[in-house]
């Protein structure tokens, strides 16, 4: 694998979601605060400030996830679909390396999303008096960018063998069921049944533990409600091997499909 054609790859990845105005969605994200800023407080009794805080952490999540899906389930099966992956492996590439690209490329994106959403959120917080650590909500947005990458890796995944659909599909039931997975052994423990107890204990083996990825519950309460450090620099591990096994699955998948 080179490493140069892989940025190359990744650059093009970038561009071409710029060009296809991917970054609107800070300017959706910005306005949809800014009707919550105006909405919340007629709803809410004295609770406002609290209600904003999980509502900008928590749409910040949700929009970047669509992306993710939809995105990086499409980026290879596109390439697929409209033949042009025959171009791309005519040329001196490898097919480990369009992976990897697309991945980094999309990453890319969705850092520049996540970056520029908390800083419209940490605005909004600013400007309206809402107590909160900074620390904590930057902590936050970097978990959200590894569980995305996460996400990505999934979807790419899925999208090197199935049709953009089924990859969609199969990549929200992973992000669903990977927020439970802790709570699936626990209910298999509950079932007092070995067979279902197996079942569960293999799908959290299987299936990411997303929760550890995700701190924006926490964030809102301050730096004491966040794990310890280590327990942080575990999880960033977690995170970054649970993407490279699922793109090395995608680069085997992918070397051995005929076009």
């Amino acid at each position: 694998m080179n490493f140069g054609r892989v940025l190359v790859i990744a650059k093009n990845v970038f561009q071409e979601m710029v060009r296809d105005r991917i970054l609107y969605i800070i300017g959706f994200y910005a306005l949809i605060l800014a009707v919550a800023w105006r909405v919340l407080p007629e709803f809410a009794a004295a609770t406002e400030n609290k209600m904003f805080l999980d509502f900008g952490l928590g749409t910040m999540s949700i929009v970047t996830l669509i992306v993710a899906i939809f995105v990086g389930t499409a980026l290879v099966n596109k390439e697929i679909d409209q033949r042009t992956v025959l171009v791309l492996i005519a040329k001196p590439v490898s097919r480990s390396e369009i992976i990897s690209g697309k991945f980094l490329g999309l990453s890319a994106v969705l850092a520049v999303l996540v970056a520029a959403m908390t800083v419209i959120y940490l605005v909004f917080l600013q400007v309206g008096n809402i107590p909160h650590s900074v620390l904590s909500i930057l902590i936050a947005a970097i978990f959200l960018v590894l569980q995305l990458s996460l996400i990505t890796a999934v979807a790419i995944t899925f999208g090197v063998f199935t049709s953009s659909l089924l990859a969609v599909t199969l990549t929200f039931a992973v992000y669903l069921m990977g927020n439970i997975t802790p709570d699936l052994v626990n209910l298999g423990r509950l079932s007092s049944n070995p067979l279902i107890e197996r079942i569960t204990q293999g799908l959290y083996l299987i299936l990411p533990d997303l929760t550890r990825l995700d701190l924006k519950n926490d964030a809102v309460y301050g730096l004491l409600a966040l794990p310890d450090t280590t327990a942080l620099i575990t999880s960033v591990g977690y995170g970054l091997f649970y993407s490279v096994m699922l793109l090395a699955i995608a680069n085997f998948i992918f070397s051995r499909r005929e076009f």
